[in-house]
């Protein structure tokens, strides 16, 4: 089951949020809330929009283009800022286009990862599969 438990005050302090799913068009929903709880909870509320757009810009690229939509998406606090993450099984390693039709309903998700986040890349996984990442850092947006 998918779900999300919100954190107590009597849970102690956690520093990453690790989810593994199979994803379908109303996931970034879900993921975007478990997000600004977690930003919420580290008094980073000021990175939740850029946090936002780029799980669900990552998780609709899993939706579109991973056969069978399962991914992991690891949520982490670093020093000064939050690393996104979401693994899949699929090799095929995303393509940024620089120059989309005005009339194409996609191909422009990398291009606004790239404009909110402060840094971000792929990484391809040992055993298949890919890992494509962002990092945003308080003070930069």
């Amino acid at each position: 089951m998918n779900g999300y438990f919100p954190p107590t005050y009597l849970a102690p302090f956690r520093h990453q949020y690790r989810l593994r799913l199979t994803v379908g068009e109303h996931s970034a929903r879900h993921i975007r809330a478990i997000a600004r709880s977690l930003l919420g909870e580290w008094s980073m509320r000021e990175m939740t929009d850029a946090v936002e757009l780029g799980v669900t810009e990552l998780v609709a690229n899993v939706v579109r283009h991973v056969p069978d939509r399962r991914c992991e998406v690891l949520i982490l606090r670093q020093t000064g800022g939050v690393r996104v993450e979401v693994t899949d099984g699929c090799g095929q390693l995303p393509v940024i286009h620089r120059q989309s039709a005005p009339q194409d309903e996609g191909g422009r998700g990398l291009l606004l990862l790239d404009a909110v986040s402060d840094k971000w890349g792929v990484d391809p996984l040992a055993g298949g599969g890919k890992a494509v990442w962002f990092e945003c850092w308080c003070g930069s947006t």
